[in-house]
């Protein structure tokens, strides 16, 4: 939005506000505000979600799940995505309005993105990140806020929201008293670098606080973190909200005050101006009490009313309020959703057998729990799709009536055979096996889906309240797929997972390995598409898959020591940034020439001497010859997709911002520390892991500055 007219929206809003008394001020700051309708102030509900389509409301497009969009590393088509999610908002809104209906998941301020760091893949809600990489996440992380947010200059088209302020990674549970404990360096250097781009870049509507402490503090009163750093010193002027129910935990869990009101007063006067729980009921009290200024309270109000007002709500000449309901779910979003699955899932493993001939094969056996379930389609934060195709469907379609395809379940997700369970669920696993044996090839749907692994509340796991305690696949499963691998099948393994899973084994004993994430609404069309040619994998991992969890630190440990590929110090199984293709290219030619923005230019020639069109992606590196302070290994700073046509030549310039060129040191301080860098150009990463899976030539520049 143009900023005269933000402040033109404010000076509105200060003056509606001077007209109401504290009770009214109050009601503003509440996620389920009751209006003030003598001011012609509507009764509106803050808490929406948008995490990858319109969630929790009914029929909406289901795309990727995050993670899933960030192995795309593609930023025009996630902003395209945001724009997708954000049209459908405004279409549901529309005619909620039309109805006079108001409540939860229903208003334009969507609680997205996520950009937390996925530091640790036992996280169950790692799937809702952009990976383990900040700078990743920055730049993922503001295309999909101006994809929510419009290029309006009068008004938002929906109101992004960055969350969860700040280092919240786990663990789930716990996370309502957990102290999530962090030198400066890793705070600068890792977690926080992803929400001073959705300030700065991005201008983010919106920031949301975590339920955890960070080093004693609670953050969603933490007031250092709200008003010094994210208001002043980077220019914040949005609203900022509480995680759903965080303020109540000061004095429930984390015992920092006694009485709802003095946790209403420590959040309000941090710079917390709306709360979603009930303790901003509150908030009269405590002002009578002496625990807080009315002036804290005006001050809120005004943001919170600033924010209804650039989503042109008090407004009669908001463009977006012509937006047809049609647009739910229209066929657009439905191919984009597809496109987005073909895009994002993650060829792992291929020994030649894919892509699949489907008139080599007169019979197809697709079995796992995975197969058939349409929650591994959804990840978590989902809408519903208005047509689910699973994996089984997917190949159904792709192969039509020239292939049999045949199907069983094999196993329950997590429920051992010897558990309280029914007994067709017992005799699964004889199922799969004869019906493996009776088909020409498996295709081994295998995995975890968003009932196993999520937030707390929302997965059922057996332990730890939606997070993992392992990386292997759960011992039903593990079971199954030794059973299968003695068969000695033609066999494609299509993983499920919000992450990293433990596929030593798998990658042994089997032919290929698809991971999909959790690919959406539609996803078995998608990665059908991929098994069968009619698409061309490309994407690549946003986390590292690491060999076993015994590789990792202590997953309460928020040191970055041992952790992602910038610190790890081992062999990973699948590197950061690695995927293969059907396609062949390979970088023939790099220069590196300095900007006027005191950056570098990097200009690589890319040849397709493949049979396939694709995007390979050209990803840089960069770390500095003797930094004290730089990362153990090289760090991404630049990446570019590259649409290629089979047998094309094309040239590219990517920019290495002048940031790349500095370190954080141990007190949390950007600096220059170097003279020489050595920028890594290649096709994958610059570990020796990635150039021996890929056969890929990964450059080397040296750039003295």
């Amino acid at each position: 939005m143009n900023q005269q007219r933000i402040e033109m929206l404010r000076q509105k809003a200060e003056a509606l506000v001077a007209q109401m008394d504290l009770i009214e001020k109050a009601s503003l700051l509440r996620y389920n505000s009751p209006g003030v309708p003598r001011l012609g102030i509507p009764a509106y509900n803050w808490w929406n979600e948008g995490l990858h389509g319109l969630a929790r409301t009914g029929t909406a497009t289901v795309f990727p799940q995050a993670i899933g969009l960030a192995a795309m590393f593609d930023p025009e088509k996630l902003q395209e995505i945001g724009d997708a999610v954000a049209t459908e908002t405004r279409a549901k809104f529309n005619e909620n309005q039309k109805l006079g209906v108001v409540g939860r998941y229903k208003g334009l301020t969507l609680w997205s993105p996520n950009i937390n760091i996925f530091r640790d893949p036992r996280w169950g809600r790692g799937q809702e990140t952009y990976g383990e990489d900040p700078y990743l996440t920055s730049r993922l992380g503001v295309a999909y806020i101006k994809g929510l947010q419009g290029d309006d200059e009068n008004y938002l088209k929906t109101a992004a929201c960055a969350k969860h302020f700040a280092v919240h990674s786990g663990p789930e549970q716990g996370r309502h008293e957990f102290d999530s404990v962090v030198g400066d360096k890793d705070l600068y250097e890792t977690y926080l670098p992803a929400f001073e781009a959705a300030v700065k870049e991005g201008e983010v509507a919106s920031v949301m606080g975590a339920y955890n402490r960070l080093n004693g503090e609670v953050c969603c009163g933490h007031e250092w973190m709200i008003q010094e750093l994210l208001r002043k010193r980077w220019g914040f002027d949005g609203y900022f909200v509480s995680d759903c129910g965080a303020i109540h935990d000061f004095h429930t869990n984390h015992k920092v005050t006694k009485t709802p009101q003095e946790s209403a007063a420590k959040a309000l006067h941090a710079g917390c101006d709306i709360n979603c729980g009930d303790v901003y009921v509150h908030v009269v009290q405590a002002v009578e009490e002496g625990l807080l200024s009315e002036e804290d309270v005006t001050r809120s109000a005004v943001q919170a009313l600033t924010t209804r007002l650039q989503m042109g709500l008090l407004s009669e000449d908001c463009p977006f309020d012509t937006i047809p309901f049609e647009k739910v779910d229209c066929k657009e979003y439905q191919d984009l959703a597809v496109e987005a699955t073909e895009k994002s899932c993650v060829l792992l493993k291929n020994n030649g057998i894919l892509p699949l001939k489907k008139e080599q094969y007169q019979s197809i056996a697709v079995i796992g729990p995975n197969a058939m379930n349409n929650n591994c389609l959804n990840g978590n934060y989902n809408g519903t799709s208005a047509e689910y195709v699973n994996f089984v469907d997917g190949i159904r379609e792709a192969v039509g009536d020239d292939v049999t395809v045949r199907y069983a379940r094999g196993c329950h997700h997590y429920m051992a055979k010897d558990g309280d369970w029914f007994e067709s669920e017992i005799q699964s696993l004889p199922e799969a096996i004869s019906t493996a044996q009776h088909s020409d090839l498996v295709v081994l749907c295998v995995g975890l889906d968003p009932t196993f692994e999520g937030e707390e509340g929302d997965a059922n796991n057996p332990f730890g309240a939606g997070d993992r305690n392992t990386l292997k696949l759960p011992p039903p499963q593990v079971e199954l797929i030794e059973e299968i691998a003695k068969l000695n099948k033609p066999t494609v393994v299509v993983l499920c997972a919000g992450g990293a899973v433990d596929l030593t084994f798998e990658d042994q004993h089997f032919d290929a390995i698809l991971h999909t994430f959790y690919p959406g609404g539609r996803g078995g069309r998608g990665v059908a598409n991929l098994l069968f040619g009619k698409a061309c994998p490309q994407a690549n991992l946003p986390v590292t898959f690491y060999r076993n969890a015994e590789q990792l630190p202590h997953y309460h440990d928020y040191n970055m020591k041992g952790r992602t590929y910038r610190y790890f110090e081992g062999e990973p199984l699948y590197p950061f940034g690695y995927g293969l293709s059907y396609g062949k290219a390979e970088i023939t030619k790099v220069e590196t020439a300095p900007n006027a923005a005191d950056g570098v230019d990097v200009t690589v020639t890319v040849e397709n001497s493949g049979a396939y069109d694709f995007a390979p992606l050209v990803q840089v590196y960069i770390k500095g010859k003797t930094s004290q302070f730089a990362p153990l290994n090289p760090a991404l700073c630049a990446f570019k997709r590259l649409p290629t046509k089979a047998g094309e030549t094309v040239t590219a310039t990517l920019t290495v911002d002048a940031a790349a060129f500095t370190v954080v040191n141990d007190n949390g301080e950007r600096v220059v520390d170097d003279k020489e860098f050595d920028l890594y150009i290649g096709l994958c990463g610059p570990d020796a892991r990635s150039r021996q899976l890929t056969g890929h030539t990964v450059f080397t520049q040296t750039v003295t500055r």
